[in-house]
């Protein structure tokens, strides 16, 4: 197990792959933690690249700082843990509010992020009071009050039919109802539509057909902001495409890899 010991929070994240191969960052979801990317780094190359997965501010094995959050704070959470690991330039590859840090990271660092994935994600994500909405039901009464109503966002039909999804409610309804409240906080806040339309750099979207947290439409609109990007979807896939359809998000990554960023190690 590995923590980073940074000015305002410690780490969990993990790395796999080739230690002198090109930094891959991946950044997680709401409400899940670096377990999200098993299957994807599964399907991946053992050498060529070096593989980075962290547990953002108050989601798995990471410490919940108190009071409240910005994008702000998961921005530098994330450019210190990246220099704690000895990581000058990457490709991020972000999922939802991940890909949100990758946006304003990319946008405050760009010497970082050589190229940019962003899944089921977006500059603006939803209305703030929408999301003060779910933080006043979730002080209420939990996460698992509104379990059964985010997994039928984060997944198709069929998905939720299956034996993995328990797994899954599981990992949401174990994340610390502070450390979901904070990132609820920092999306309702965030708007990154003229930051990110300035972005100078190779970007893919990847949108999932049956995803009712980010609709296809919002990621590729968010994606269509920056000049030369590129946007794909999986069929038959929720918001978490890297779990339902592994083998193709994964293509859709080496294919970014290979095709944009003429990654040579390959």
């Amino acid at each position: 197990m590995r923590i980073a010991r940074l000015s305002s929070v410690d780490l969990h994240w993990r790395e796999d792959g080739d230690p002198d191969g090109v930094p891959v960052v991946f950044a997680n979801s709401l409400g899940t933690d670096l377990r999200l990317w098993d299957k994807v780094i599964a399907l991946l190359p053992e050498q060529g690249l070096r593989l980075i997965r962290f547990d953002k501010r108050g989601h798995g094995l990471s410490s919940c700082p108190s009071g409240s959050w910005s994008m702000d704070d998961l921005v530098a959470d994330t450019r210190e843990f990246l220099e704690a690991a000895g990581v000058h330039s990457c490709i991020f590859v972000g999922l939802s509010i991940g890909g949100m840090i990758g946006q304003l990271l990319a946008s405050r660092h760009p010497a970082l992020v050589q190229g940019l994935v962003l899944s089921n994600s977006a500059a603006k994500m939803g209305e703030a009071a929408t999301w003060q909405e779910r933080i006043a039901r979730i002080r209420t009464g939990g996460i698992n009050a509104l379990a059964d109503a985010i997994l039928e966002r984060w997944f198709s039909k069929e998905f939720r039919q299956g034996d993995e999804c328990p797994g899954w409610r599981n990992m949401l309804t174990r994340t610390p109802v502070g450390g979901y409240i904070g990132c609820c906080e920092a999306i309702a806040a965030a708007d990154l539509t003229a930051s990110t339309s300035r972005l100078r750099l190779p970007v893919i979207g990847i949108g999932g057909s049956d995803d009712l947290a980010s609709p296809p439409e919002l990621v590729k609109a968010t994606t269509d902001l920056v000049s030369g990007s590129r946007y794909v979807e999986i069929a038959r896939a929720g918001h978490l495409p890297c779990v339902e359809q592994p083998h193709e998000f994964t293509g859709h990554l080496m294919a970014f890899f290979k095709e944009d960023l003429h990654v040579t190690t390959l």
